[in-house]
């Protein structure tokens, strides 16, 4: 896999900045953060604690930090510059989606929105200058707390600067009320993206039991993804599996980060997560989520499933190819 590379498409740009980087960001800026010592910091904006977090919540407040840190055109431009370069440089990273939510980087409005984005653009153009092996693109991400305008808005953004590397929309956060997600309200914006040309991938079915699959089960009926960000929760329904399988859709499983926020409570359960999904054929890749925040790479996720039984390497070879061929295209590529 060394030859042709490593490809990783679920990566949050929140979670794929190292925090030495973060640190600098926030100083530079004069943001008032809780801790002031370095290494407190670390564990602020990373899951610390090998036993990982209590919630989905509880990794919502990491980011909360990491999203702050990057509310500004200038640190969003950084961040993406340095997250590219580093998934190259330490992985041999050569296919990369960042995904974001640049709402969430806006400081409510405070900043103007097309800043944000086009910030984030730089960085993909330096990165692309300087690491010519990748090919790397931008998500923009909607959240389940959004109102559908707000929402509307983040698809219009994604396809006005689509000829500039964005390649595709996702739509994750906390479900409002705890409850559950309506996707149906999605279909017209994920239907005016789709049909300006962006990939679509959908959060859903990481947590939540019968809940989460009924989500996996609406998505796939009325959203019909290209990929699905975890969906881990469809290993328990042979028919959620089937219609996985018959449509094609790409799950992009984080390991580390399922077993860090409890959504997959031990190995064995990774293993046999990975295993029905072979016996089933649904397609699937590999990734990290956030390499910085869940303290691992995409090499160690390898290993990882290798170590535990969950995929040979002819089957981890495979998923690595999936991740290639699944990356949504950049429509225009950066000027020589």
């Amino acid at each position: 896999m060394r030859d042709e590379g490593l490809a990783e498409l679920h990566t949050h740009l929140g979670g794929s900045v190292a925090s030495d980087i973060l640190w600098s960001l926030a100083h530079e800026q004069g943001i008032a953060l809780p801790v002031k010592d370095y290494w407190a910091f670390d564990a602020l904006v990373t899951v610390s604690d090998p036993k990982g977090v209590e919630s989905l919540d509880a990794l919502d407040a990491i980011y909360h930090w990491t999203e702050l840190i990057q509310s500004s055109p200038l640190a969003v431009e950084r961040s993406v510059h340095a997250a590219i370069g580093g998934a190259y440089r330490s992985q041999g990273i050569t296919t990369l989606e960042l995904r974001f939510n640049p709402m969430k980087r806006n400081r409510g409005g405070e900043r103007d929105l097309d800043h944000i984005i086009l910030a984030a653009i730089r960085g993909l153009d330096r990165a692309s200058l300087e690491y010519p092996q990748v090919r790397a693109s931008l998500i923009l991400m909607m959240d389940r707390t959004f109102d559908r305008r707000l929402n509307e808005i983040i698809v219009e953004k994604a396809i006005r600067w689509s000829s500039r590397g964005i390649v595709g929309v996702d739509i994750a956060g906390p479900r409002p009320g705890g409850g559950r997600y309506d996707y149906t309200q999605l279909v017209p914006l994920i239907e005016t993206a789709r049909e300006a040309g962006l990939g679509v991938t959908i959060h859903v079915g990481e947590e939540g039991g019968d809940m989460g699959r009924e989500e996996i089960a609406e998505v796939v009926e009325h959203l019909r993804p290209e990929r699905i960000g975890h969906g881990i929760l469809a290993a328990g329904d042979p028919e959620l599996m089937r219609a996985l399988a018959e449509l094609g859709t790409v799950l992009e499983i984080c390991p580390t980060s399922n077993l860090l926020t409890k959504a997959l409570p031990h190995e064995d359960a990774v293993r046999e997560t990975f295993r029905r999904f072979v016996e089933h054929g649904v397609a699937f890749t590999i990734a990290t989520d956030g390499p910085e925040m869940m303290r691992t790479h995409l090499r160690d996720e390898l290993d990882l499933l290798q170590r535990i039984g969950a995929l040979d390497e002819d089957e981890l070879r495979e998923a690595n190819a999936r991740g290639h061929a699944a990356a949504f295209r950049r429509r225009t590529a950066v000027a020589a």
